[in-house]
C-alpha cells in the first residue's frame, strides 16, 4: 500500500511522495532489464501450458494480495464465496493491478517491473507456466482490457504515458503497440487508473493531483490519441474511475478538497462536463467506484474510514445518497468490483478485518447493500488491495 499513497497521506502523516516512488520504480525496472528486455512489435514468449486458458466457466472473483505476494480466487455462489484450486497463488512478487480478458481466458497481473499473464481454467484456477509468466516489461499502475478483448492499456507509473499492448488471443503474449505520452506539469503528479469506455472508443487516466487524461481510441488499429486533459483544484486527488454501459457518464473517486464521487456527461471526442451538483459528497479517502449491472445506483469505496457510499442515478446523472449509506466495510477498503451476475458487489480492504466482503442488494431499500459473506485471501496481513473479476 505504500506505493498507493492518498493526498491525505501525504501531507497529514509526512509518507513519502511520487517522486521517490518513481525512482524507486525505475531502480526496480533497471534492476530487472538485463533478464526481460523485448522490442516494440515483438510477443513475448509465454511459455508452457500449452497455449491459452479455457476460460472461467463459473463465476470468480481475483484477489490481489500485495503484503503476502499472492493472488486468491475465488468462485461466486449464491451468498458464498468458494476458493478455487490452488488459491492462493504464490507470484512471487507484489501485485500492483490486475485484470481479466472479456472471454475469461486470461488473467493479467502487475507488478513492480513487469506484466504477467495467468491462463484461468474451467474451474477459476490459475497456470504457473513453466517458461515463466511474464508478458511484457513495464512498470504500470493499473490495467485495462479494451471491450473486444485485443488490447490491453497500462497506465505507466515512470513515465507520463499510456502504454497499449496487443493481445495474443491464444495465449495471452502481448506486443507493444504504442507508448501514448500526455505531457503535463510534473508537480504532483501520481498514476492511478486507468479505464476503457464499453464502447472501446475512450480511454480515461485519472492521475491523482494531476487530474485526468483523455485518450480516443481506434480499437482498429490500436492507435491512441490524448485529446483533452482535466486539471483539478489545489490539493484535490483522483484516485479511480467507472464509465456507465452506455459510454455517456464519466465517475470519478475524488479525496483531497472537494472529495466524494465526480459526475461528468462524456461528449464527442471525450469531451467531458460536470453535471449540476458534482462531486457529490462521500466519506474519507475517496479511493474506488463501480456501477450495479442495471446503471441505477453507483458505489463508491471509502478507504480513510473503511465505509461504501452509495447512490442513485438520477437525471442528468446526479446522485442521491442511498437509504443506511455509507455501509460498513473492510478496514481501508481500496477496490470494488461487480460480479458477472450483476447479484453482488465485492470489496477488497487492504487492512483487512475482512480482506474480502461481498455485499447483496437489499429488498427492502432499492439499491441499499446488505453484507452476504466475508473471507479471508491469505494469511494475515494479507495487503488485499485489488479485485478483477470474470465476465
Amino acid at each position: 500500500m505504500r506505493d498507493w499513497v492518498n493526498l491525505e497521506e501525504r501531507h497529514g502523516r509526512g509518507v513519502m511522495g511520487s517522486g521517490y516512488l518513481r525512482r524507486r520504480a525505475a531502480a526496480l525496472l533497471v534492476m530487472a532489464l538485463p533478464a526481460l528486455v523485448g522490442c516494440s512489435g515483438f510477443f513475448v514468449p509465454v511459455n508452457g501450458g500449452g497455449g491459452g486458458g479455457g476460460g472461467a466457466s463459473s463465476n470468480n472473483v481475483y484477489v490481489a494480495n500485495s503484503v503476502t505476494n499472492s493472488v486468491s480466487g475465488f468462485a461466486v455462489g449464491t451468498g458464498t464465496l468458494k476458493a478455487v484450486p490452488n488459491s492462493p497463488l504464490a507470484l512471487g512478487y507484489s501485485p500492483v493491478a490486475m485484470v481479466v480478458t472479456p472471454s475469461n481466458s486470461f488473467l493479467y497481473v502487475a507488478g513492480a517491473s513487469s506484466i504477467n499473464v495467468y491462463p484461468i481454467g474451467t474451474d477459476g484456477s490459475l497456470t504457473v507456466l513453466s517458461g515463466g509468466n511474464t508478458a511484457a516489461v513495464a512498470t504500470v499502475v493499473s490495467l485495462d482490457v479494451s471491450p473486444d478483448g485485443n488490447w490491453l492499456f497500462g497506465l505507466d507509473g515512470l513515465q507520463q504515458k499510456l502504454d497499449v499492448y496487443q493481445i495474443n488471443a491464444a495465449t495471452g503474449g502481448l506486443a507493444v503497440a504504442a507508448a501514448v505520452p500526455y505531457p503535463i506539469a510534473d508537480g504532483a503528479w501520481i498514476p492511478r487508473m486507468v479505464r476503457v469506455s464499453p464502447n472501446g472508443t475512450l480511454v480515461f487516466a485519472a492521475l491523482g493531483t494531476a487530474g485526468d487524461a483523455i485518450f480516443t481510441f481506434n480499437t482498429a488499429t490500436g492507435v491512441a490519441v490524448h485529446s483533452e486533459h482535466l486539471n483539478l483544484a489545489t490539493n484535490a486527488s483522483d484516485n479511480a474511475l467507472a464509465v456507465d454501459s452506455n459510454s455517456a457518464f464519466l465517475y470519478v473517486a475524488r479525496s483531497g478538497v472537494g472529495p466524494g464521487v465526480a459526475v461528468y456527461t462524456i461528449g464527442a471526442g471525450g469531451h467531458i462536463d460536470p453535471v449540476t451538483g458534482s462531486p457529490f459528497a462521500a466519506g474519507t479517502q475517496t479511493y474506488s467506484v463501480v456501477l450495479d449491472s442495471t446503471g441505477k445506483y453507483v458505489y463508491a469505496a471509502n478507504r480513510g474510514d473503511s465505509t461504501i457510499s452509495g447512490y442513485a442515478i438520477g437525471a442528468g446523472g446526479a446522485l442521491t445518497a442511498l437509504g443506511g449509506s455509507p455501509y460498513a466495510s473492510g478496514s481501508q477498503v481500496t477496490s470494488l468490483g461487480r460480479d458477472r451476475s450483476g447479484a453482488y458487489v465485492l470489496a477488497a480492504a487492504a487492512n483487512g478485518a475482512p480482506d474480502l466482503t461481498m455485499y447483496s442488494f437489499s429488498t427492502v431499500t432499492p439499491g441499499a447493500l446488505v453484507k452476504a459473506t466475508s473471507v479471508a485471501t491469505d494469511t494475515a496481513p494479507a495487503g488485499a488491495i485489488a479485485v478483477a473479476l470474470t465476465h
